[in-house]
């Protein structure tokens, strides 16, 4: 079993769902399209399951497959799976089900087959992406990521989504460009070296010299920083997420984005080590800036999905920070931050688009006392603002937590800054439930309908996840600590933070 490809497995069923689901039938009405999808995506799931439970928790790189791709310029078809990869790989495997059934009426009136083909392309091409060990295959996945992007942003949405479609392709492909110049510059280095390869196995062993490193590092890091995003790279962010319907901002912003924090560890921090640490100033005043800035622009938004949007802004400047803090509570706390803000924040996504279907808006302004007549929307709706704002009991208050004690390890006033985003954070969340979910009911919503069945089939395994993640965040945790400290220790860096197994939790309960 050991030697079964289930990388590549895993990746080839959404590909293949996406392929037929492309071409059935575009008859009005149709569900079989749906029903197709929904089938492969709950299959992926399957395989992803089947990967988690094989994974040793301790073994670093797992499940590798290496076979030569171009052999002239060292290229490969290289996949493998360590903590990192197991758990985006796990949280697109996860959403993406969830995106199809609450999506269920979404593409109605369009191009019904279109819309769920090009999720499962996508969901395809970021599963790569996670598995990739080979950096040529690496930018040829993360680029190509971008084509079911592109088409599900301007051919499913709100007017003026084709404008909205444009700006992301023209900031991904700037930003792939400059990563196509480090990406040759890599090359170069590896052929000077002796042997030209793209395995990150011989990269990390490659001497490079520092003005070399730089250069290769700020590269990567602009392509990541527009990805994840960071500022000032961030603004395609608010128009995509307020054009595009909120099931493809989920895939964009819950599964596509974490392509930028996940490049940042696996290849700033594993090829550039020195780079990285000579970078981390800048990269750490970014952080904050986007961790401030994010959450004042979101407090200004008057429509709904703009302000979740914006929110992420400053979510990615914390997960940034936690890992250009250089220790293993911020490491650790922004793999899990990766995980539980996909999870929030896809549950404000999805319950946001459920409450504009029923309005026939976003805007903030024209919506009042939501909860007198669809109380489970709203206290459903209330529980992912709260987990988005870092309530104890919920999963990302962890992350948070982990986050905020690496900014103060790292010096007291980064700290003190990236506190003012909570802070923040609260005021957004209780100012938009305020504002949308009390008060006097709006004249008109007197027939205004609460979730149904499929609605809450979709919704309710993230609530459960954002609580479960809340009190047991261990699971993660132990998947993600030895890719930490695998990273600290190839960047150079040691600290005496305490690494308790869940193990011995259990063994401490009984004495």
């Amino acid at each position: 079993m050991n030697d079964f490809p289930w990388l590549t497995v895993l990746i080839a069923v959404p590909l293949v769902g996406a392929l037929v689901t492309a071409f059935l039938p575009k008859a009005p009405g149709s569900v079989l399209p749906k029903q197709v999808a929904l089938g492969f995506s709950l299959l992926t799931l399957a395989v992803g399951v089947a990967i988690a439970a094989q994974y040793d928790t301790g073994d670093g790189m797992q499940m590798t497959e290496t076979h030569t791709w171009i052999e002239a310029f060292g290229v490969h078809y290289a996949l493998g799976v360590d903590g990192l990869g197991l758990l985006l790989i796990l949280l697109t495997v996860f959403l993406v089900p969830v995106v199809f059934v609450a999506s269920w009426n979404e593409a109605d009136g369009n191009n019904v087959p279109a819309f769920f083909a090009w999720a499962l392309a996508l969901e395809a091409f970021g599963l790569c992406v996670f598995a990739a060990t080979d950096v040529f295959l690496f930018y040829v996945v993360f680029e190509a990521t971008l084509i079911p992007a592109y088409f599900l942003i301007g051919g499913f949405g709100r007017e003026g989504r084709s404008f909205a479609a444009l700006k992301f392709l023209m900031y991904q492909l700037g930003g792939g460009l400059v990563l196509l110049a480090a990406v040759i510059g890599l090359y170069v280095v590896s052929a000077d070296a002796g042997s030209p390869s793209y395995l990150l196995s011989d990269l990390q062993n490659v001497e490079m010299s520092t003005t070399w490193e730089r250069w290769l590092f700020v590269g990567f890091m602009i392509a990541f920083a527009v990805k994840a995003p960071l500022f000032p790279l961030h603004t395609w962010l608010a128009d995509t997420t307020e054009k595009a319907t909120p099931g493809t901002s989920v895939l964009l912003v819950c599964v596509l984005d974490k392509i930028g924090t996940f490049g940042m560890l696996r290849f700033c921090l594993g090829l550039f080590p020195e780079a990285s640490q000579w970078a981390t100033p800048v990269v750490v005043t970014l952080a904050l800036i986007s961790i401030v800035y994010g959450a004042f622009l979101a407090i200004g938004q008057d429509d709904i999905l703009r302000l979740i949007g914006l929110t992420s802004l400053s979510h990615f400047g914390f997960i940034t920070l936690g890992i250009f803090a250089f220790s293993s509570q911020g490491a650790s706390g922004s793999i899990l931050y990766m995980v539980n803000h996909g999870i929030g924040t896809a549950a404000l996504f999805l319950i946001a688009g459920y409450l504009i279907r029923r309005k026939g808006t976003s805007l903030i302004s024209e919506i009042s006392g939501v909860q007198n007549r669809a109380p489970v929307l709203a206290g459903l709706f209330l529980v992912a603002g709260l987990a988005t704002l870092g309530l104890p009991g919920l999963s990302q208050f962890v992350s948070e937590i982990l986050v905020m004690i690496a900014a103060f390890d790292y010096h007291w006033w980064v700290g003190v800054v990236a506190v003012t985003g909570i802070v923040l954070a609260a005021i957004y969340v209780l100012w938009l439930y305020q504002r949308t979910m009390t008060g006097p009911p709006v004249a008109g919503d007197e027939g205004m309908k609460d979730l149904n069945r499929r609605e809450l089939v979709a919704v309710v395994p993230l609530m459960l996840a954002l609580v479960l993640f809340g009190f047991y965040p261990m699971p993660l945790l132990d998947a993600a600590n030895p890719t930490v400290d695998t990273l600290l220790e190839h960047v150079g860096v040691s600290d005496d933070a305490p690494s308790v197994p869940a193990a011995d939790h259990a063994e401490e309960g009984e004495h």
